[in-house]
């Protein structure tokens, strides 16, 4: 049994250990999954994920947290919070990301899963502004931040991406702590 930091009604939230590499590498793998990314990551860059996870999770408390299913303690990707400093005119912000493998897609597990990070963001963390970033074409992820409580307080170019014209403009949403859902 999984040990979890915190859980939703279907989902637990806990950190990452190695044995979650093949799950992890096999979803990074899948062209639908990572249709708004610059690339699919190698297993080596998906290892230095993991690395990355434990590490911010160590010393900050929060990370993008490796997601089960409750049901049968099924690793179905990542949801979670992850510090980010590429936005320099907001110097480093909480950005809440997921990537969730494709066969459980509609279902409602990610708008949960983001709703119990936020919670966690805010109540637990105590953070005060919770942003989340991604390309303007991806609407199924700016759907899920609408129906999280967040706005959109801005569109750029993402420093990151300018050599890539499919994917450089991007949105930029924003939920603070008192912000309720409607």
């Amino acid at each position: 049994m999984n040990s979890y930091i915190f859980t939703s009604q279907r989902l637990g939230f806990r950190n990452w250990t190695l044995d979650d590499l093949e799950a992890l590498a096999e979803i990074n793998n899948d062209d639908d999954v990572m249709e708004f990314f610059p690339f699919k990551p190698s297993k080596e860059d998906t290892k230095a994920f993991i690395i990355r996870m434990q590490e911010m999770y160590t010393k900050k408390g929060f990370c993008y947290f490796a997601v089960d299913l409750l049901d049968n303690a099924e690793l179905i990707g990542f949801i979670g919070l992850c510090e980010q400093n590429y936005l320099e005119k907001r110097g480093p912000f909480v950005d809440i990301g997921w990537r969730l493998k494709k066969s459980i897609w509609n279902k409602g597990y990610a708008t949960e899963g983001a709703k119990a990070c936020l919670d966690f963001g805010f109540n637990t963390i105590g953070l005060d502004k919770i942003y989340s970033v991604a390309p303007a074409i991806n609407i199924k992820s700016e759907l899920i931040m609408k129906k999280i409580g967040m706005r959109q307080i801005e569109t750029f170019e993402h420093p990151k991406l300018l050599d890539n014209k499919r994917l450089k403009n991007c949105v930029l949403y924003e939920r603070k702590r008192d912000t309720r859902i409607i």
